[in-house]
């Protein structure tokens, strides 16, 4: 068991948290606002923080997962940030969803005062960080992940190093490119169907046994179809993401018509107000 501090304590964060607990973890926390932190440590036990540099101090792993570039940075080398905390010899894993950029100058920072730094961007969302069942991409050095591996397990099916510092980072990516081209279409299949009066119901139990079928398809098909999208990720979140995705293709060339024409139609969802609503409510500006 490993002595570990969780950063950031949102839809993900708290439960990825409680599930290092769960596991016999000896866990402190800390959180933006402190009201939350002091809420996961009534539920969970272990310890509340005060700043990111308490928290990371005498720890062996330091986890992180906020909202952006400049969320991490605030966290890791701002003034009261986890890197001022951390010994020789330790580990930061971050799980936020964030720039390859800034996972490079980060592990670089670590490097530079004796500790190391995984990227680890993950996949599956608010359920997935409930149930521990996350995908877990990283980036960072082979012998330090597979230090960092079994604790990670804790809340994950998968996990795998795809390369050096960025790489976990360039792999989410990858996953929120092929998401909004899946949603898009599904949307779009779904709109026609109820154009053309079919039973959209009966339609997706057939065409989710072949090959359209997908995780989008079995488990959004049907609430997409009635209008309900309060499944966890957001719009907001996704275009954040999708900034990141497209600003990374104008630095290696990448050519992402469909990713970038998908980002404007989330654009629209959130004109309509539904910049809460899931992923999934593309539909909804095919239906208005």
């Amino acid at each position: 068991m490993a002595k570990v501090a969780f950063l950031g304590l949102g839809v993900m964060g708290y439960p990825m948290a409680r599930h290092l607990k769960a596991k016999g973890h000896e866990v402190t926390v800390y959180n933006r606002t402190a009201a939350k932190a002091e809420q996961w440590v009534s539920e969970n036990g272990g310890r509340a923080a005060k700043t990111p540099r308490e928290a990371a101090e005498g720890q062996e792993i330091v986890f992180a997962c906020v909202g952006n570039d400049d969320d991490l940075r605030q966290v890791t080398l701002g003034p009261d940030g986890a890197f001022h905390g951390m010994g020789k010899g330790t580990i930061f894993v971050d799980h936020t969803t964030a720039s390859a950029e800034v996972a490079r100058e980060l592990y670089a920072a670590a490097t530079e005062k004796g500790f190391a730094f995984i990227d680890a961007p993950v996949s599956g969302g608010q359920a997935g960080a409930e149930n521990g069942v996350l995908t877990v991409m990283c980036g960072g050095d082979a012998e330090i992940y597979a230090k960092a591996e079994p604790v990670i397990m804790s809340f994950a099916r998968a996990c795998r190093l795809l390369g050096s510092a960025g790489s976990g980072q360039l792999t989410k990516m990858i996953n929120q490119i092929c998401i909004a081209g899946l949603v898009q279409g599904l949307a779009e299949g779904i709109h026609f169907g109820k154009k053309a009066g079919l039973d959209i119901e009966a339609v997706l139990e057939v065409i989710s046994k072949g090959a359209a079928g997908s995780w989008q398809m079995e488990n959004r098909g049907k609430t997409m179809n009635q209008g309900k999208f309060d499944f966890g990720f957001a719009v907001d979140w996704m275009r954040k993401d999708l900034s990141i995705v497209l600003g990374e293709a104008r630095k290696n060339g990448a050519s992402l018509p469909v990713t970038a024409l998908v980002d404007q139609f989330y654009a629209d969802v959130q004109k309509m107000g539904g910049k809460r609503w899931d992923t999934s409510s593309l539909i909804a500006r095919l239906d208005k």
